[in-house]
C-alpha cells in the first residue's frame, strides 16, 4: 500500500477536533477491537481531541471497552471514520452524509463508495490489522491498551490465524505490536474463549441438530424459544459458526438465529470452498468470499437463502 493513503488519513485525523468512529451492525470482536483501539490511539496521540466510538453495544464483548452514546452534537464539524464495513447500509447508528468529512477503512470486498476517502485492502486479515499498519506507518501512538484490543480483534477474525487471509504481513504486524507494547497476549485468549457451561450445552444442541443437504450445505434455524431455553442470544449463536469448520460432509454452513433486539433473523455463514458472499449480498448482507453475514426479515427468507447456498455448493462440487 502506497504511503500516500496513510498520510491522507493522518492529515484528516490531525485536522478535526471531534472524531466519531463507527462500524457495522451486529458488532464482532474485530469491529469493536479496531474501533475502540483506534479511539485509544487517537486520544494518546492528540489528548485534547474529542473521540467517540459509537454503535449498538454487544454485551458479550464488553471486556473490550465501553462505547460512547451517540448524540446529535457529534455531527457538528466532525470527522467520521467507518471501520470494518463494506457498504453504507450496514453502518451502525450514524448518517454518513451529515459529517463534515468521512473515511472508510475496510478489508472486505468492495461493495459501494461510502466515504470521502476510502482505504480498502482485501488482503488484510482484519480491520484490526489495518489499524496496526496505519499506526505504524504514521505518527499515531500505539498503546498497550489499544494493542490488546487490536490483537483480540485480529485473532478473532482470523480464528487464531487459521483463515486463508492470514499472511506473512499479518504475522509481521502482530510481532511488532507485541514487541513495542509488551502485551501479555496469552492472557487475552481467556476473554475470547472462556464460556459459561450453558453455551457448551448450546453448542452441543447445534451439533446434534445441524441439518446437511445432499450437496453439502449445513444449517440450523434457531428460534426464540430455543435461545430462551439455553439462555443465550443471537450473537452467541452466530459466534459459534466457526466451531464447525472441519466436518467432512459439509462444504458450507450457516446458523440463522432470531434476534430479539432487532426483530429480525441474524445469519452467519462460512465456507470451505464455495463462494458465498455473492449470495449473501442478495439477502441484505455480504462479507468475505468464505465468511459472510446476513440480516433477514423472517425464516421464509432463510429457506430461500438456504436453497441458493445449496445450489452454490452443488455447482462447486460439479467443478471438482
Amino acid at each position: 500500500m502506497c504511503n500516500k493513503i496513510f498520510r491522507k488519513i493522518y492529515k484528516q485525523i490531525k485536522k478535526y477536533d471531534t472524531i466519531v468512529i463507527a462500524r457495522h451492525v451486529g458488532a464482532d470482536p474485530d469491529a469493536l477491537g479496531s474501533t475502540l483501539g483506534l479511539r485509544d490511539i487517537i486520544k494518546a496521540t492528540f489528548p485534547l481531541k474529542k473521540v467517540y466510538t459509537v454503535g449498538y453495544p454487544a454485551s458479550k464483548f464488553r471486556y473490550l471497552g465501553e462505547l460512547d452514546k451517540f448524540s446529535e452534537e457529534m455531527y457538528n464539524d466532525s470527522l467520521l471514520i467507518v471501520l470494518d464495513t463494506p457498504d453504507r447500509k450496514r453502518i451502525d447508528g450514524v448518517d454518513v452524509d451529515r459529517f463534515n468529512y468521512s473515511i472508510k477503512i475496510d478489508h472486505h470486498p468492495f461493495v459501494d463508495s461510502t466515504c470521502d476517502l476510502e482505504w480498502i485492502d482485501q488482503t488484510a486479515s482484519s480491520a484490526s490489522q489495518m489499524i496496526m499498519e496505519l499506526t505504524f506507518k504514521t505518527k499515531l501512538k500505539m498503546t498497550p491498551e489499544a494493542g490488546e484490543k487490536l490483537f483480540i480483534g485480529l485473532v478473532a477474525d482470523t480464528n487464531r490465524f487459521l483463515f486463508y487471509y492470514t499472511t506473512s504481513k499479518t504475522f509481521d504486524l502482530v510481532s511488532r505490536l507485541i514487541k513495542e507494547t509488551k502485551i501479555d497476549f496469552s492472557k487475552l485468549y481467556d476473554n475470547l474463549y472462556l464460556r459459561p457451561f450453558r453455551e457448551i450445552r448450546f453448542e452441543g444442541f447445534i451439533a446434534h441438530n445441524l441439518k446437511i443437504t445432499e450437496n453439502g450445505f449445513g444449517y440450523l434455524n434457531i428460534t426464540e424459544d430455543i435461545l430462551e431455553k439455553y439462555d443465550v442470544d443471537a450473537a452467541t449463536a452466530g459466534n459459534m459458526v466457526n466451531n464447525f469448520n472441519y466436518i467432512n460432509e459439509v462444504l458450507a454452513w450457516g446458523i440463522f438465529s432470531y434476534d430479539k433486539n432487532n426483530n429480525n433473523i441474524r445469519g452467519s455463514i462460512r465456507s470451505r470452498g464455495p463462494i458465498i458472499n455473492e449470495v449473501a449480498s442478495n439477502y441484505n448482507g455480504g462479507g468475505h468470499i468464505y465468511a459472510s453475514g446476513v440480516r433477514l426479515n423472517d425464516f421464509d427468507q432463510v429457506d430461500s437463502l438456504i436453497a441458493d447456498l445449496d445450489k452454490v455448493c452443488k455447482e462447486y462440487k460439479e467443478k471438482l
